[in-house]
């Protein structure tokens, strides 16, 4: 089989391509240059493409690098400053597997004739039983399953990935990648949103792009008890900067638990103020054939949260902040989800979907 390996310059997909390659498969990685800009984090640095290039010398195998630049700042980079701009708070990450890497890259890949693409993600694709649907199920390192950034592939695209790590824990991959003296073995795993520098940090990123205004925090009486420098960088749930303010009981803890941009306000309340038993969802995609409505799933509303039992309530029409797709109620009342993040769909360890959290309504 050719198979095509996105080597993002890390030990995961250095370890895939190798796994790959002992396989017997015909193999081919290839590097995305998606930032244009300055970097010192996350996966689009100098450093990994030549750490990819390097490692696919070590595997004899050919390495390319194609130049997604324009797709990443159309499709990531400017919606997560809009993002921002609206009060919402995205998850670039999601957005950057839904248009480049599982699309961009796969529809390159069909175009150079590969049969397969391959990362290095901590996920499993699994075929269905009986020439039934393929299954996206959760990695077997539960601590680094990344299932939950993978929530938007359906059937098309499962059916032409391979994910080499998803059956091994992270020190099994670290363990291989040492064995075979590659240069990423105990290379530090990406944790920031590459295009945002730790130096400058979100602040600075979006400070560039558009404006930041101050905004006044007030409590549920609409009482002005304090202020923050840029509305645009809060997001809801966020104790940081809320909790020295005037009136706060002692030992009280209070929370951004509304932003409006556009009125430059934060309200802050207590945890028990940000408890919700449901949240509206849009961009919703399944897997395979969307449950009905009523269903009985598990709920995962960040990267590494814990899940929670909750149901799929079906369709909905729409709302005063934009089009709601679909409802997911949760058995008990959870943390509200911050608009723009991700709130994915389970059966056991099987994701079903998922979709993005939206406002809720005023």
């Amino acid at each position: 089989m050719r198979v095509l390996v996105a080597m993002s310059g890390g030990v995961d997909s250095s370890v895939a391509a190798a796994l790959l390659v002992d396989a017997g498969h015909d193999v081919v990685g290839a590097t995305m240059k998606l930032w244009g800009g300055p970097s010192d984090s996350g996966c689009c640095s100098v450093a990994d493409v030549e750490d990819a290039r390097r490692v696919a010398t070590q595997l004899g195998i050919v390495h390319h690098v194609f130049n997604f630049t324009a797709d990443f700042d159309r499709k990531v980079v400017d919606p997560y400053v809009a993002a921002h701009a609206a009060g919402d708070t995205p998850n670039p990450c999601v957005a950057c597997n839904r248009h480049l890497k599982f699309d961009r890259f796969l529809r390159r890949a069909e175009q150079l004739g590969f049969d397969a693409v391959a990362t290095g993600h901590h996920a499993r694709v699994v075929p269905g039983a009986q020439q039934g649907p393929w299954r996206l199920v959760r990695g077997a390192d539960r601590a680094k399953d990344q299932s939950y950034v993978l929530h938007m592939l359906g059937q098309g695209q499962l059916a032409r990935l391979l994910l080499p790590v998803g059956e091994m824990t992270k020190a099994e991959v670290r363990a291989i990648a040492g064995a075979r003296g590659l240069r990423t073995a105990t290379k530090p795993d990406s944790q920031d949103v590459c295009f945002v520098s730790r130096q400058g940090g979100r602040e600075a990123f979006l400070g560039a792009r558009i404006p930041l205004h101050p905004g006044r925090i007030v409590d549920r009486d609409g009482e002005t008890v304090g202020e923050v420098p840029a509305v645009e960088l809060v997001t809801v749930g966020q104790r940081r900067g809320m909790g020295n303010l005037p009136g706060r009981a002692a030992g009280e803890r209070r929370y951004a638990v509304d932003v409006d941009v556009a009125a430059g306000v934060v309200t802050v309340g207590g945890a028990d103020e940000l408890l919700t038993s449901e949240v509206g969802v849009r961009e919703v995609t399944w897997t395979a054939e969307p449950p009905p409505a009523g269903a009985v799933v598990m709920v995962q509303t960040s990267a590494h949260g814990r899940p929670v039992a909750g149901r799929w309530l079906g369709p909905a029409g729409s709302s005063a902040s934009g089009s709601v797709e679909g409802v997911v109620g949760f058995d008990e009342p959870i943390r509200r989800v911050a608009a723009g993040q991700s709130v994915v769909l389970y059966d056991g360890d099987t994701v079903l979907g998922g979709g993005t959290a939206v406002p809720p309504p005023h």
